[in-house]
């Protein structure tokens, strides 16, 4: 077995010279469509950013909902901008015991048999079925970073945190289109594991 000692110093091996990745922590969200749009908030309606996010053109909202399980409610819950085609609710396994859902652990826009739940806004409600998830950890980039880092779309690698709880993510996947910039994204309880904050550096393992 492999003594703490040398493992550290195998995983500094690993990760010299390696780029570093800036991490992002998502709490639970939701992208909505515009049809949902309008069913939560009037009709007509346009979502009004309020922060944006590190990938390009996208955008915390204003706007907020109530989630709704079996269990329990979450209120206040951040709607992402700009809309999708489909709506895909993003919640933690933490939020699932309190709302009584079950959501699989997936890529985003796989919701073949997703969790299923309810949206409560100002104007109205939403049923959402097989559009809830737990996202799976990935890493957003470019394809210059692509390069540099020498990985393609769709392939699982690993990521090595540090500090005091340094830990290292397996399956992670990579997730390249033009309009990515280079971000770890990972939910809030994976954060609170390693000890990570917003901004924080990693470092893919080759």
């Amino acid at each position: 077995m492999i003594d703490a000692v040398l493992q550290e110093k195998i995983t500094a091996r690993l990760t010299e010279s390696a780029p570093a990745i800036p991490v992002g922590i998502s709490n639970r969200h939701v992208h909505l469509s515009q049809p949902d749009v309008e069913a939560l908030f009037g009709k007509g309606y346009a979502l009004t950013p309020f922060k944006p996010l590190r990938q390009p053109g996208q955008f915390a909202a204003e706007e907020c909902v109530t989630i709704v399980g079996p269990k329990g409610s979450l209120t206040h819950v951040r709607v992402l901008g700009p809309t999708r085609p489909t709506t895909q609710l993003e919640v933690s396994r933490a939020d699932c015991f309190a709302l009584g859902i079950q959501a699989p652990v997936r890529e985003s826009g796989q919701l073949e048999n997703a969790g299923s739940a309810l949206l409560v806004g100002p104007k109205g409600h939403v049923e959402l079925h097989s559009q809830v998830i737990c996202a799976w950890r990935h890493i957003h980039m470019s394809p210059q970073d692509a390069r540099q880092l020498n990985v393609s779309n769709g392939q699982k690698v690993r990521v090595c945190s540090h500090g005091e709880r340094q830990l290292t993510f397996d399956e992670v996947v990579v997730r390249v289109r033009e309009d990515f910039a280079l971000e770890f994204h990972i939910d809030t309880e994976e954060a609170n594991a390693a000890g990570l904050k917003n901004g924080a550096q990693v470092t893919l393992i080759r």
